[in-house]
């Protein structure tokens, strides 16, 4: 929703304020000019981007439609999941998450938050981890906080690549526009001797497309490239949270005390509050 109305008012106010300078709208649709940078830029961004960052690139597109599903109440569920996992494993035994980690989608305590069962890569990050405490693999927390380092530095990198790739593209639309422009002079060229309201229309054309390069830039690629890294953050500040929450339960805090190291990973306003936290783990 942010995007669309991020688009409606970077197009609304532009083209408003050229009108309300008594600017003809009709002058600035030069789709030639667009097909000239879209293309380049887009030709670029495969050029220098593996085809796997080019498929998460796209795929992360999307997501800005629909906004972050990073908020306070999926941080809840996570940390209300691990809640119940780690009672259960305090009262039984970790070995008694055997059945849980190995079947997330069978499970009873899964079950209770089909939102994050939709979330395969934090299903597969929590799991992964029990499932190494359970079979007794990793017998000190420090191990564990190491472990999930390297794990989170690698994905924080993954995470990032879509909104890097996307800001390259940012810095080089304003040189497409350029391009656009110069060949809009050359035509311009070809023509002196013309109409003089041909000249004109050449010479509009190839400045719209100085003006194309330079809109798209500032005024959507580059902020889809920034929300996206929002996103990321978003999402590692989840990650962290598990961390803390598993390393504070390796090293013998009750599960109510462990949630609460994960809490504290979470900032700004989707931070819950300590008794907004007790209450869902709780089921209040």
């Amino acid at each position: 929703m942010s995007l669309i109305i991020g688009i409606v008012l970077v197009l609304g106010c532009v083209a408003g304020g050229f009108v309300l300078s008594h600017g003809e709208l009709a002058a600035l649709w030069q789709p030639y000019e667009l097909l000239v940078i879209g293309g380049a830029a887009l030709g670029a961004f495969v050029i220098s981007n593996p085809g796997k960052v080019v498929k998460q690139t796209f795929g992360s597109i999307p997501k800005l439609l629909k906004g972050s599903k990073y908020k306070k109440e999926f941080y809840m569920d996570t940390l209300a999941l691990l809640y119940d996992l780690l009672v259960k494993a305090r009262k039984q035994g970790m070995m008694a998450l055997e059945g849980d980690v190995d079947k997330p989608e069978s499970s009873e305590i899964f079950g209770k938050y089909p939102t994050l069962l939709g979330d395969h890569h934090l299903i597969e990050f929590i799991t992964d981890y029990l499932r190494l405490l359970a079979a007794g693999s990793i017998t000190s927390p420090y191990e564990l906080d190491a472990l999930i380092d390297v794990e989170l530095e690698t994905h924080h990198a993954e995470g990032h690549k879509p909104s890097a790739a996307l800001t390259r593209v940012s810095d080089g639309l304003p040189g497409f526009g350029i391009v656009a422009a110069v060949l809009g002079i050359v035509i311009t060229m070809g023509a002196i001797g013309g109409p003089p309201a041909e000249l004109g229309h050449h010479v509009s054309a190839a400045l719209v497309g100085t003006f194309l390069g330079i809109l798209l830039a500032y005024g959507f690629v580059g902020p889809m490239a920034t929300a996206l890294e929002h996103q990321a953050a978003d999402e590692a500040a989840l990650f962290l949270a598990i961390k803390n929450t598993l390393v504070a339960s390796a090293q013998g805090y009750a599960p109510q005390i462990a949630v609460e190291f994960g809490r504290k990973a979470i900032g700004g306003v989707d931070r819950p509050s300590f008794m907004e936290l007790e209450n869902r783990v709780k089921g209040k």
